[in-house]
C-alpha cells in the first residue's frame, strides 16, 4: 500500500520543483503561453480593424462625392471660396468658456 503513493508523491514533488525551479523552463513556457494569449487577440482586433477598413473602401468605390469628401477631409482640403470650421474639444485646463 505505502509503495502506491510512493510515484504519486513523486510526481507531484518533481512537478513542484519543477514549477519553482527557474531553470526548469516550465515558467517560461507559462509565460510564453500568455503572451501568445495576448498575440492572438492583437490578430483578433487587427482583423476586426482590417475589415473596418475594408468596408469603408469599398464604401467609398465608386461613390465620388464620398471619396472626394474623405480626401478633403483627411488632407484639410477645400475648394476655392469655401470656409473650413474646426471644432475642437475644449482644454480641461483652460480657464475659458467656449
Amino acid at each position: 500500500m505505502k509503495r502506491f503513493w510512493l510515484a504519486p508523491a513523486l510526481l507531484a514533488g518533481a512537478v513542484l520543483y519543477a514549477g519553482f525551479d527557474p531553470e526548469s523552463g516550465l515558467r517560461t513556457w507559462w509565460q510564453l503561453q500568455r503572451e501568445l494569449e495576448a498575440a492572438r487577440a492583437r490578430i483578433v482586433e487587427r482583423e476586426a480593424e482590417i475589415e473596418a477598413l475594408s468596408a469603408a473602401a469599398r464604401d467609398l468605390d465608386g461613390d465620388a462625392f464620398a471619396m472626394e469628401s474623405a480626401i478633403r477631409v483627411d488632407l484639410g482640403l477645400s475648394r476655392p471660396g469655401e470656409v473650413i470650421v474646426l471644432f475642437t474639444s475644449a482644454d480641461p485646463s483652460s480657464d475659458r468658456n467656449p
